[in-house]
């Protein structure tokens, strides 16, 4: 074969590879995007400017952390053909399955609350009142999922994944200095000492990268795409990557506030987006932009995932290739879901940006549970038959588990007792 055959074959199966995985893509890619909410956003942009680039290293261990946790998902779905609450009812019973459906409930419908707060302060920025903007978006995400098709809904979402890249630019105009980067944020440090808010920033984030409705959401995104075994390679690979760019957006936006507004008292990515459009019209704008599209990709993920879910445990249609008539209760449930979370934002006085980062220990604080039920699933040959946890595979999940714990402990301890740490 000649060097021009050569490279004519190379190609054209970098072409058919290619082609297999953008069929396959979707639930890791969506899942991990989708993890850079509204509140998450927020989060990223409050820590750039509290820490500068200092904590752009603790986002980066936890891109792995991520993977580590929704691959496990992956293989939980195209093995067993169920979604998260359903797999759990069947293992574990009655009484566990309650709790982890309820506990699922609350944080998604709290998690949700922030994806709305995120998008009507983004949009307030240019004058859109609050009330239209809910109204819009309420219709905008009842639209998408009334297709009747799993893979219009995820094309569709898709395109508000690839929007969420926009603070890839939005750094890059800044010219920031990649050698100030590098020395202050990938040497491992904690600025300030240990102390409860740096507790709280790191529990923050872990919250914000890690998520139980994630494990829920991506698990039963795997069924209704109806991925089989042989696809299980593709659907890791399809997570490997949602989680390298989960970690370059959130570094990206530590990256801006922490060039443009290091040291200023910043407590919301809207705040943020205010300040720098005074300087930067361009990034403040793309700040503003990202940010309603991170809440409105944030929230049509939670509301299925709770659709999914219920759906699963009261045996009723759940599927997004069914059209409304036929699982009429998956979609009421997904549309009380939205306009209960989208009425939060519109009471007089609410405490936002408070419940925004709050929301996000909360999260974090329910998540070891999440990740054992997980985890026991994955050990059990009877379900997983080849496919079950290697030795490696545990000793990561369970660190992971171990240090959420910690992190968790340290922090409550460190509100009990504030001087303890300096």
């Amino acid at each position: 074969m000649d060097l021009g055959s050569s490279i004519f074959y190379k190609y054209q199966r970098f072409i058919k590879t290619l082609k297999i995985y953008l069929l396959l893509a979707g639930p890791g890619l969506i899942v991990m995007i989708a993890d850079n909410d509204a509140g998450g956003i927020t989060t990223y942009a409050v820590t750039g400017a509290k820490f500068g680039f200092n904590l752009i290293w603790f986002l980066i261990l936890l891109g792995p952390v991520a993977y580590f946790v929704q691959e496990m998902t992956v293989r939980l779905g195209a093995v067993t053909k169920h979604g998260h609450a359903e797999a759990i009812f069947n293992a574990f019973g009655s009484f566990w399955g309650w709790f982890s459906l309820l506990d699922l409930t609350l944080v998604n419908w709290l998690t949700m609350v922030t994806e709305f707060i995120g998008m009507t302060a983004a949009l307030s920025i240019f004058g859109v009142p609050p009330g239209i903007t809910v109204i819009v978006v309420i219709l905008m995400m009842i639209g998408i999922v009334m297709s009747g098709r799993y893979w219009t809904w995820e094309k569709i979402t898709m395109a508000f994944c690839l929007l969420n890249l926009i603070y890839i630019p939005a750094a890059i105009l800044l010219h920031p200095s990649v050698g100030d980067v590098l020395r202050a944020g990938i040497i491992p440090n904690f600025p300030g000492g240990f102390n409860g808010e740096l507790f709280f920033f790191l529990m923050a984030n872990i919250g914000t990268t890690i998520a139980p409705w994630m494990i829920f959401f991506q698990q039963s995104a795997v069924v209704d795409k109806n991925m089989k075994e042989k696809d299980i390679p593709w659907g890791k690979f399809d997570t490997v990557v949602g989680a390298v760019f989960t970690v370059i957006v959130a570094v990206f936006i530590i990256v801006v506030t922490g060039t443009l507004l290091y040291g200023m008292n910043i407590d919301s990515a809207a705040q943020a987006a205010r300040v720098i459009m005074g300087t930067h019209p361009w990034v403040g704008t793309a700040v503003a932009i990202g940010l309603f599209d991170a809440g409105f990709l944030g929230a049509i993920c939670i509301a299925l995932t709770s659709s999914w879910a219920f759906g699963e445990v009261f045996g009723w249609a759940h599927s997004l290739n069914y059209k409304v008539k036929e699982a009429f209760w998956f979609y009421v449930f997904y549309f009380l879901g939205l306009v209960t979370a989208g009425a939060v934002v519109l009471i007089p006085g609410a405490p936002l940006v408070l419940i925004t980062l709050f929301v996000q220990v909360i999260a974090v604080t329910l998540l070891p549970a999440a990740l054992v039920f997980l985890i026991i699933l994955l050990n059990n040959e009877e379900i997983m038959g080849k496919y079950k946890n290697t030795l490696f595979d545990n000793i990561a999940n369970i660190t992971i588990v171990v240090c959420i714990i910690v992190v968790s402990s340290l922090y409550g301890i460190s509100t009990l007792f504030p001087n303890l740490f300096g």
